[in-house]
């Protein structure tokens, strides 16, 4: 059995950010979730990967390898932020937040998103509450998953390509 083209991997990781992001749009407005923003920035993430994917499905050589690291590098942040996010949802009520006197460069970035974009960016709610949980893991864990599974499949993409180039 061989395994799929490079372009369907690439594709796969395009079309399952663009499903995320779409998915926590519409898990949003439908159970009026309050998103905080740390949730918000994984969105953008999502949205961010979906076309960076996308453009490495249809890149060749150093297009495909600058396109693939741009997407495992927006994994792996995504895999930070949501592994931070899980950390506060873990801790003893009371004890953290998100929360501090200035806001931070995600937290700027996601108020002046809000601000354009309210509908797809607008923070409401706090990160260290955990919202909505799904077969025992809140959406946070969830996201933390599938960061991480995207980023190692696009750094095994990225060393699939180097090895076809060798």
């Amino acid at each position: 059995m061989t395994l799929p083209a490079t372009r369907t991997w690439w594709l796969l990781i395009a079309g399952g950010s663009a499903l995320l992001a779409l998915a926590s749009i519409l898990l949003t407005a439908w159970l009026a979730l309050q998103p905080c923003h740390l949730c918000i920035f994984q969105r953008l993430l999502y949205m961010l990967m979906a076309p960076l994917a996308l453009i490495a499905a249809f890149s060749t050589g150093l297009g495909r390898r600058i396109t693939g690291t741009l997407v495992a590098l927006t994994a792996f942040a995504g895999t930070v932020t949501a592994t931070y996010q899980t950390w506060l949802q873990l801790q003893p009520a009371g004890s953290v937040s998100c929360v501090g006197a200035e806001m931070g460069p995600i937290e700027r970035l996601v108020e002046w998103l809000g601000m354009q974009q309210p509908m797809l960016f607008m923070a409401t709610g706090f990160c260290e509450d955990e919202g909505l949980v799904i077969l025992g893991l809140a959406l946070a864990q969830w996201a933390l998953i599938c960061f991480f599974l995207m980023l190692v499949l696009s750094l095994w993409l990225l060393a699939r390509t180097h090895a076809e180039r060798a």
